[in-house]
Parts: structure tokens; sequence; C-alpha cells
């Protein structure tokens, strides 16, 4: 008769084995921060299917950066709005990025122009894919990296204040947090509102939906930002990565760093600041470390 032991290692195994053949899913955290000399109200927006992050919308005072934990899997954008006044319910209206005119977005999406990062977080052994999108426009410079990687995965976004070159026909002007004149540039699509800018009808596909003069002035502005709906070859990036931190306003010192380097070398560890509780247990407010700013990489 076999042993009790033995026959109870030997069911055993195969599940410890199996355990170890299944890849397991990582939720990341998005670390977002404001280096604008001014106070930003961050927004995010869950993709279909997916639940809301613990908070969709807040405010971000001039040198603040705040932590959302996320799901495996999970998708959506995160952006700023600008120029905002709420009252205690929290309503109220923002000059650009407005979300349904609520202080938290609940579902609701930035209204155009404003410039946004966008993911899909991977599960198991599946990759992320991110990007940095001014398809909708521009309102603020916008620097996404990923931190603590599995890997060689590239920083994204748009160092340059696309503001001080949009065309007359593109700007969105008026006062607020950034002061007086241009605070976004609209998108083509936005502007004239024809199919051959928003790649639909019979320029919704890649061979018909080509380049504008006006996509143009936002890919030299931001070569890896996408500047249309079709930019997808210099403008998605795949990475797997446990923190991605997001930057807005990054400050004009950067650090001119090879393509594939590991970005996390260059982002200094935090120190024991002082924190408090933003929305939940896994949201702080934390003060920025000024060489948190020497992260910014160098984009070309």
């Amino acid at each position: 008769m076999m042993p009790v032991a033995t026959t109870f290692t030997s069911q055993l195994f195969p599940l410890i084995l199996t355990s170890f053949l299944i890849p397991l899913s990582y939720s990341s955290t998005f670390t977002i921060t404001n280096s604008c000399p001014y106070t930003i109200w961050p927004g995010t927006l869950a993709g279909a299917g997916n639940p809301q992050l613990a908070s969709t919308g807040f405010r971000l005072d001039s040198g603040q950066s705040v932590s959302i934990s996320s799901v495996p899997g999970w998708s959506g954008r995160i952006w700023a709005r600008t120029g905002c006044t709420f009252d205690d319910s929290g309503n109220g209206s923002c000059q650009t990025g407005d979300c349904g005119g609520r202080l938290e977005c609940q579902g609701s999406g930035a209204t155009p122009p404003a410039s946004l990062f966008e993911i899909t977080l991977g599960t198991g052994n599946v990759k992320d894919y991110y990007d940095v999108s001014l398809v909708d426009g521009y309102n603020l410079p916008l620097v996404a990296a990923p931190v603590g990687i599995h890997g060689a995965c590239k920083a994204t976004g748009c160092v340059s204040d696309v503001n001080m070159g949009c065309p007359k026909e593109l700007q969105v002007v008026g006062g607020g947090g950034g002061g007086e004149g241009v605070v976004a540039c609209k998108s083509a699509c936005e502007a004239f509102g024809l199919d051959q800018y928003c790649c639909g009808g019979e320029f919704a596909n890649p061979t018909a939906c080509r380049p504008s003069f006006y996509s143009a002035i936002f890919k030299r502005a931001c070569p890896r930002a996408y500047s249309y709906a079709f930019d997808d070859g210099t403008s998605t990036f795949t990475c797997q990565a446990s923190d991605y931190a997001i930057i807005f306003c990054p400050a004009a010192n950067r650090i001119e760093t090879p393509d594939g380097v590991d970005t996390a070398s260059v982002i200094p560890k935090r120190g024991n600041e002082e924190t408090m509780k933003l929305v939940s247990s896994s949201n702080f407010l934390r003060p920025l470390p000024l060489m948190f700013l020497l992260f910014i990489l160098y984009l070309t």
C-alpha cells in the first residue's frame, strides 16, 4: 500500500509545476506629476468594459504628484485639464480638457483639444501598449515613461509647446491657468470637420488617409506622439512595467538618452517624503522631488 504522504505529494506535484507555468498578471501604477507653474486637474477615463480608476478627476497643484493603482489588463486614457473652477459639489468647468463640467469625470472623456496618454495594460506575458496622442489636439506638454520595466522600453510624449506655433485657424485663445494667449491647439479634424482630416468616410483607411499639412506641424514638434489616426508606426510603444511616470509640463532640462535605454535608471528613487491620502489607500499626494525633473528624456 502506498503511503498517504507519498500519494498526496504525487498528486500535488503536477499542480505545483503547473503554477510555475501559468503567467502571472501584475497591476501597474500611474504616477502623475504636475511640473506646470500652475494648477492642473488630471482626468482619467477607462475604456469600454474596464473599471474606472479609483479617481477619475482631481486637483493637482504645481510641484505635486499622485499615484493611482490600476488592475491587470486595464485600458484607458489620462489627460490634464487647465483653467478649471469647481464649487463645493464638484460642479464647474475647465478652459481645456473639460469632462462634463465635473471635478470627477465619472466616465466622461476630455473635450478636445487635449493631449492624451493612452494605454492598454497586458496580462501574463502580454506586453503593455501605450502612446501619447495629439489626434484630439493639444493643450499641454506631456511625457510618459515606464518605470520598473522588464527589457528595453522607451519614453514617449511631447515636450514642445505646440501652442506657440499653432496656426491661427487651430488656436484656442483665452486666459486661465497658463495666462492669456493661446491655451490649446485644435486638430484639423475638430477645426474643419472634413473626412480627409478625420480619417472618415472614404478616407477611413491608412492608404487614403495620409499626413496633412496640419498633422505635420504636430509631428515635427512631437515626433513620438500620434499626429493623426493612422500614425501608428512611430507612435505606439510596448513594455512591461510596474509604474508609468506621466509628467505634464516637463522641464526644459533634458537628458539625452539613447533609444531603448532602461528609463528607470534615470528616474531617481523617491525619498521618505510625508504623504497624505488622496482617494484611497493606494493613492498618495507627494511633493515632487527636485531631482525627479532630471528624468526628462531628449525626444527626437
